[in-house]
């Protein structure tokens, strides 16, 4: 027989199956924590052990996601920015935003803020306008800071303007020496002229992708180069123009870890950089932590992974919230980023040679919303791992990949996938009370609790930031 501990917490479930039969639903029974253990491995959770503090979870907002969301009539529009962005009982609450500095290959066209005729150049921004982003994504971003003041906004492109690059194309290529100062003016002019619409900057990556030549548009920047760009222009630039945006470096894949950690060990570009981003389309996740360990005074960001189209919702949901919601802040992300947040029925907007098959979070087509694996993959951290959560300690039994943080609000969030192949009963034990709970092969819940009358950790270290 179990026995309800004293004043002890009950548990709120939100569960996802892979058949779909539940979609981030909360469900009916709130268990507590008793005196008792069940059947079943032990994820123990010690909220004394804390690693770093959370930004937040959400998309890519690209120019095509901001037009398809735009051009939705009014009510529909803002009961769906409201759900994505606000904090209500039906809502997700995304937290984190990335958007493209110009065009992204999901733009529907390739610009600038500063095309020039062949031949012209601009090094001191005189032609400089946000013109193209006016459109749809600025009255959008308007629109959500409204719901959410405090959204994190990461801006990064996808190359220079095309009479600063080597081969004056939009795909390829790279940044000529000569323009170096000219692309950190570019990047100052474009802080100040969101920050004019009243859209903060929390961020900059130097490039995206910069080691992948071949999407439109691209640009390569190898290592050198960006270490070069930061320590003699862009930092200094920052620093004259006080600048308070964070400099990201890398924004590429976890199979080069060495990318960033070369400019890291430049204690010249160092002292302009707040951390580095990286993608899962190469490499291991768990690659990260070496980043962390050789500058561990450094941040670490998960800035892209896209959901394909047509997606099997079963397997992206394990294969995302394994790797990405619990292994990237498991591996010190503070915060997880899906590409993108929204692409019509048939994957468009895109450049020519752009993405065709980046399925959205969501999927409009006028005013009608389809939720794509995306959207339940981020909700299940977007929801409840609020802002100024501290990731802290769990163990991971075979099968049970799990994170747990404590949030601004003294609640424990523990988010738990089922990778096994059979359904699977466990104990959840938080100060040396237990809640039993199961989870169907290749299921994911979020579960919440009160710490209450828990005491907190009486330290955290100095590298935590």
């Amino acid at each position: 027989m179990l026995t309800r501990a004293q004043d002890s917490p009950s548990v709120s479930v939100w569960l996802t199956n892979p058949d779909r039969s539940a979609l981030f639903r909360l469900q009916k029974q709130h268990p507590v924590f008793t005196d008792s253990l069940g059947p079943g491995p032990i994820i123990a959770i010690n909220d004394h052990q804390v690693y770093q503090t959370m930004d937040g979870f959400g998309f890519a907002l690209t120019d095509g996601s901001a037009m398809l969301i735009h051009r939705m009539s009014s009510p529909a529009r803002n009961a769906l920015l409201n759900e994505l962005f606000g904090t209500g009982e039906n809502d997700i609450g995304i937290s984190y935003l990335r958007i493209s500095i110009g065009a992204s290959d999901l733009s529907d066209r390739v610009f600038s803020y500063d095309d020039l005729p062949d031949g012209e150049t601009d090094p001191y921004m005189q032609k400089f306008s946000l013109g193209p982003d006016t459109v749809d994504l600025v009255p959008v971003l308007k629109e959500i800071l409204r719901i959410d003041p405090g959204m994190k906004i990461l801006g990064s492109p996808w190359s220079a303007p095309l009479w600063m690059k080597d081969n004056h194309r939009s795909v390829g290529g790279s940044l000529k020496r000569n323009f170096y100062g000219a692309y950190a003016r570019y990047f100052i002019h474009y802080i100040r002229s969101m920050q004019q619409e009243g859209i903060p900057i929390s961020a900059v990556t130097i490039q995206n992708e910069p080691l992948n030549p071949g999407n439109n548009p691209s640009m390569v920047m190898l290592p050198g180069q960006q270490d070069t760009f930061i320590r003699n222009d862009l930092g200094p630039a920052f620093q004259a123009a006080r600048i308070r945006t964070k400099i990201i470096l890398y924004d590429h894949n976890a199979d080069r870890v060495d990318y960033p950690i070369r400019i890291l060990n430049d204690p010249q570009a160092r002292k302009y950089i707040d951390g580095s981003a990286f993608h899962l389309y190469g490499g291991s996740i768990n690659a990260l932590t070496a980043v962390h360990d050789a500058w561990p005074d450094k941040n670490l960001y998960f800035t892209e992974q896209w959901v394909g189209y047509p997606a099997n919702f079963g397997q992206e949901l394990g294969w995302h919230v394994k790797n990405l919601i619990i292994g990237a802040p498991r591996n010190w992300c503070k915060n997880v980023l899906e590409w993108n947040l929204a692409s019509d029925s048939s994957q468009e907007p895109h450049t020519p040679g752009g993405c065709n098959r980046c399925l959205g979070g969501i999927t409009i087509q006028g005013d009608s919303i389809t939720r794509n694996p995306g959207y339940y993959i981020i909700a299940h951290g977007s929801k409840f791992v609020r802002p100024g959560s501290v990731r802290i300690a769990s163990n991971m039994p075979d099968s049970l990949y799990n994170v747990a943080f404590r949030t601004p609000s003294d609640q424990i969030v523990l988010i738990v996938e089922n990778s096994g192949v059979t359904t699977q009963s466990f104990n959840i034990l938080f100060h040396g009370k237990t809640v039993i709970s199961s989870l169907e092969q290749g299921a994911v819940a979020t579960y919440i609790w009160k710490n209450e009358g828990m005491s907190r950790p009486q330290k955290r270290s100095s590298i935590l930031k």
